[in-house]
This record gives structure tokens, sequence and C-alpha cells, in this order.
């Protein structure tokens, strides 16, 4: 099991935003989270990735057998857990080029040597149809928003995470980076076979270029209806508003996998 979350609630503020909430994840797996704004989709990202502004009351999380809920984010980054972001930040005065080579040495823990990075990051930047300029430039500044959805994937491709949450990394992408971007995802999760992919969006657009394995609903902080990639096609035409809450965690629609907690 990769990651496993256990009865977790998570407050806001004073505001609770996750309920109980529960997810399995095996190695190799792709899962999508879908659902209306304000149903805590990207509160979970966060708090898999670990951002402090997020209070857990209870609950777990457990990466490859780990409890890490109390790890930072440096920590948990340097384990392989990727977070790329619904809104990437722009950052003056460190270019990517330096960025990239830090994290990696901090991850690895060594020297990485320099003409193979340099290639490795060009190659990356290619496959990506990027400018290789956009190496050199401050992380973002200036960069459309496709853009900076393309430079998570690069970061993505260079640091070879092997849990990688995507929240949202459809939305700003025209129809041909869309392609491109999910491409890449694909085929980085294609020769990386225990890798797993959480995609968090709203529409089906991505999805139908990364088949997830599984896709649940998520509404009022929890997962409500679970099951393959069907569904998210049924949520595209009928909407959220049909959704009914599972009360039998043994239904036959619901691909929640819990058996692991019974073994």
């Amino acid at each position: 099991m990769l990651l496993k979350i256990d009865n977790l609630n998570v407050l806001v503020g004073d505001k609770q935003i996750l309920h109980n909430y529960n997810l399995n994840i095996d190695k190799g797996e792709i899962h999508a989270i879908m659902g209306p704004n304000g149903s805590g989709k990207s509160t979970l990202a966060k708090v898999i990735m670990g951002a402090d502004d997020y209070k857990i009351i209870n609950g777990d999380i457990y990466y490859n057998d780990e409890d890490i809920t109390k790890l930072e984010v440096d920590e948990r980054a340097r384990k392989g857990i990727f977070l790329a972001m619904q809104s990437p930040l722009e950052i003056e005065g460190i270019n990517n080029a330096d960025f990239l080579r830090t994290a990696l040495n901090t991850k690895t823990k060594t020297n990485v040597d320099i003409y193979q990075f340099i290639k490795e990051t060009e190659d990356a930047i290619n496959e990506l149809k990027m400018d290789l300029n956009m190496l050199h430039r401050s992380i973002n500044s200036g960069f459309s928003g496709g853009e900076r959805k393309k430079n998570e994937i690069l970061q993505m491709k260079i640091l070879k995470p092997k849990l990688i949450i995507l929240d949202e990394i459809d939305s700003g992408l025209d129809i041909d980076s869309l392609k491109i971007v999910a491409h890449n995802i694909l085929q980085y999760q294609q020769e990386n076979k225990e890798v797993s992919i959480l995609i968090i969006t709203h529409y089906p657009r991505l999805l139908n270029y990364i088949k997830p394995d599984y896709v649940h609903i998520m509404t009022c902080g929890k997962i409500v209806k679970s099951g393959d990639y069907e569904l998210a096609l049924k949520i595209e035409n009928q909407g959220y508003n049909n959704v009914k809450t599972i009360k039998n965690q043994n239904n036959k629609e619901s691909t929640i996998k819990e058996k692991e907690e019974h073994e």
C-alpha cells in the first residue's frame, strides 16, 4: 500500500473540511477525485503534502506503511511525494535551473553531475515543448497559466516522485497543452510502474487522456461514491446533484479499497 488515509478529520481555521476521510492507493494505481467547489479536494491534496495551515483533529496518513501524519513538507517531499499545485507560485530571483538542481541534490543527498542534469532537464523541456530559455528565468515569472502547469510537470520529471498529486493540473491548459501534459504524466508512470497518481479535478477532460483505475466523488469533505472511469462520464452528463451517498460500504459500486484494513 503506497498511500493510506485513515479516518482523517481536518480543520481550516474553525471550520471542519474533511470528515472521517478514508482512501487507499496501491502502487501503480491511478485514482481521480472529482467534486464540486468547496468539497475539500484541494484541502486533501495539501494535507497529504503536509501544509501547516491545516489542522488534523484526528486520523492518520500512511505512506509506504510509515505514519507521516506529523512529518514536515520537505520530509514528505524527500520520501517521494509530489504535489503539482493548482496555482503555482511565482518566485523572483531564483531561476528554474538552480531550483531544480538544488531540490535534486537535497533529495538524493549528493551533488548531481552537472552535465547529466543539463541533458536530462533539456530533454524534459523539449518533451514538454517548452522554451529552453525558461530554464534560466525566475520560477514562473511572467509565465502564462499553461507554462506554469508545464513547469510543474518539468519538476515532476526531474525529481522522480513515487506519489504524484495533481491538483487541477488541467485548469488553464488549452487542448494542445493538455495533451502534452497528459502524455508526459502518463509516460512517466508507464516507465515507473510502481508510481501512483492522484488526480484532483472538476471535469473529466484530463481523464480522457489519463484513464484512472478508480474515480471517487467527493462532497462535504468525504467520498460519497466510487467507481471506474465510467463514473466520471456519468458526472459529466448528470452533474453532482444526482450523486447519492453510499450508505453500504460493501455496495458493489463502491471500489474504495478498504479490505486492507481488515487483513
